[in-house]
């Protein structure tokens, strides 16, 4: 039983440029196969290694597997969808899996768009692909495909979806292979060492309405933080790894299991440093602690400060305030650890304007880095559906956040990318004479000039914003770009069927919770039943998470943005 774990080869010019991301998904899901007794299995990194179509080609008429696996967040289900067409077309035999967010909600689009693949695996994919390997091994495959929880698939002209596969309550018995990764192909721009993105939990203990964390994960689980150690112990000590992202969308959630994690790094004396995204009010909450979390070697915190003005906070209904995230950034400077903003831009109430003023914000609180994503709005989420007509592209390949996705009532695309373009100009030659080079502390000084290296070489190369690809050349240029957006494609409108099981799929409540999180689920139920109510932006929330169950829902730290780890390979941290 020969199985094949393919990345697609999508690159958009975001996250990309601090390096080469290593894939965590392909390691969980072959840690666990091998635990269930499959060890025959491969990968190929498209990706990583530009692996052309025809060369893709090449790889499977050789190979010849029984399975071929891939994944895609929604900016790569193209690529995604041609990778497995061409795997069909040289292996006509083999079993062709689909797997990751977008997948999980929006497989009636990818069916109808890509009748060759055989299976969708919906949600967390380890034991629903454990589950289809057996299958096939067995001889159960197709016949017995209907019993497969977790999985959509044709049935003639029939979509079949069945119903969730539980989730994976001891989330330590899922046990990563990261040798089935080249680690020497994994290298992070700024410290010049091999990357790695491991995780301390799954989901998040909060139903959001706006957000896709909890509704893939279905449940929020926390690994043992020693057990997560042990794993980042074989990651440099076996790979040669010298940093690594935390994947959670918000590991200081709990932060009892966060310290745990913290001191088990500080005992072990790791030479590893890590980063991680957080909230502003977690890092408000943790002031006392910060200097403990740079011991533990935690050098880069992203946080989703997100909003140009007061204005747009409230908009977001985000409960940080300005004065919070200059506080919260002045306070990792202090205890020595490097500070990244993020700004989403492009909402539809963008000006020239308002542009200016989250540049001068963002130099006002002084932080190391600084982001301007494109708000996008996933085709899966509530806040897609809520926009209406107002969604002009569904064009998904350029669902990424470097691509004017809306369109601001006060300014075409084009004016827009030039905005966020002067704003990460101004920013990064300001820090490059004024800024890096002057840094006291010579981790935090090795650390920023290496991104400020990792930003100016996809500059120069113009792969930063696919900028070369969009034919942008500065100022001068703005007229004259042209974002590519195929306007064939069209959003496949669900059937009745199809759409009540998604909707029951992202309503069902996760794990039994104690009565007061119930009632405040309740609430927050009722209160998103109103137009953009209860919608809240990463930062958000002004309570935290007891030891236990949390006592009322407030807002995640992630924004609208996928999990990274095993739903995709392209962490939310950039630079």
């Amino acid at each position: 039983m020969r199985i094949l774990f393919v990345h697609p080869n999508y690159i958009c010019g975001g996250a990309e440029i601090a390096g080469k991301w290593s894939p965590a998904w392909v390691a969980y899901l072959a840690g666990y196969l091998k635990a269930g007794g499959y060890t025959d299995y491969s990968f190929v990194d498209a990706m990583t290694d530009d692996i052309s179509d025809d060369e893709l080609r090449e790889i499977f008429k050789r190979e010849q597997p029984d399975v071929i696996a891939t994944t895609a967040n929604t900016p790569a289900i193209y690529t995604a969808e041609r990778l497995l067409k061409i795997a069909k077309e040289e292996c006509p035999n083999a079993i062709t899996l689909l797997g990751g967010i977008h997948a999980t909600f929006m497989f009636q689009q990818i069916l109808a768009e890509a009748p060759w693949i055989d299976a969708i695996v919906r949600g967390e994919g380890e034991a629903v692909t454990l589950n289809l390997v057996r299958a096939i091994d067995q001889g159960r495959w197709p016949a017995e495909r209907a019993d497969i929880l977790g999985i959509a698939y044709m049935d003639g002209d029939q979509i079949v979806a069945t119903p969730a596969e539980p989730t994976i309550r001891d989330v330590d018995s899922i046990v990563a292979d990261w040798g089935v990764l080249d680690w020497k192909k994994y290298m992070y721009i700024p410290m010049g060492v091999p990357v790695a993105t491991p995780n301390l939990a799954r989901g998040c203990p909060f139903t959001c309405s706006f957000c896709s964390q909890w509704k893939f994960w279905r449940d929020y689980r926390v690994r043992d933080p020693k057990k997560v150690v042990d794993e980042i112990e074989v990651l440099v000590r076996e790979h040669g790894v010298g940093f690594f992202i935390l994947a959670d969308e918000e590991p200081t959630i709990n932060r009892k299991k966060f310290v745990e994690f913290c001191e088990e790094l500080i005992e072990r004396k790791l030479p590893v440093y890590w980063g991680i995204n957080t909230r502003v009010t977690d890092v408000l909450r943790d002031e006392e602690l910060l200097p403990f979390y740079r011991k533990a070697g935690l050098i880069h915190i992203s946080l989703g400060t997100e909003a140009a003005a007061q204005l747009k906070l409230d908009l977001f209904n985000k409960e940080t305030t300005v004065a919070q995230n200059k506080k919260a950034i002045d306070l990792l400077r202090a205890n020595g650890i490097v500070t990244e903003a993020q700004f989403i831009v492009g909402l539809e109430n963008e000006t020239k304007e308002t542009l200016e003023e989250t540049y001068r914000m963002c130099m006002d609180w002084n932080p190391d880095m600084a982001n301007w994503s494109m708000f996008t709005p996933w085709p899966f989420s509530d806040l897609f559906h809520q926009l209406g007509d107002k969604v002009e592209i569904f064009d998904f390949e350029k669902y990424n956040f470097v691509t004017p996705i809306m369109k601001p009532l006060a300014m075409d695309r084009g004016e827009l990318l030039d905005g966020v373009m002067n704003n990460y100009r101004r920013f990064y030659m300001k820090k490059s004479f004024l800024g890096y080079p002057w840094v006291r502390d010579p981790i935090r000084r090795k650390y920023l000039l290496g991104c400020l290296k990792a930003f100016l070489k996809s500059a120069f190369e113009r792969k930063f914003y696919s900028l070369g690809k969009h034919n942008y050349w500065g100022p001068q240029s703005k007229g004259k770009i042209n974002f590519g957006f195929d306007e064939s494609r069209k959003l496949v409108k669900n059937e009745p069927q199809i759409e009540a099981q998604v909707i029951q799929w992202k309503t069902a409540p996760p794990r039994k919770r104690s009565a007061a999180t119930a009632e405040a689920i309740k609430a927050a139920e009722t209160a998103a039943a109103a137009p953009m109510a209860g919608f809240k932006a990463c930062g958000g929330g002004d309570q935290q998470m007891e030891e236990g169950a949390p006592a009322a829902v407030m807002a995640c730290g992630g924004g609208t943005e996928q999990l990274p780890g095993a739903a995709s390979a392209m962490p939310r941290m950039k630079i």
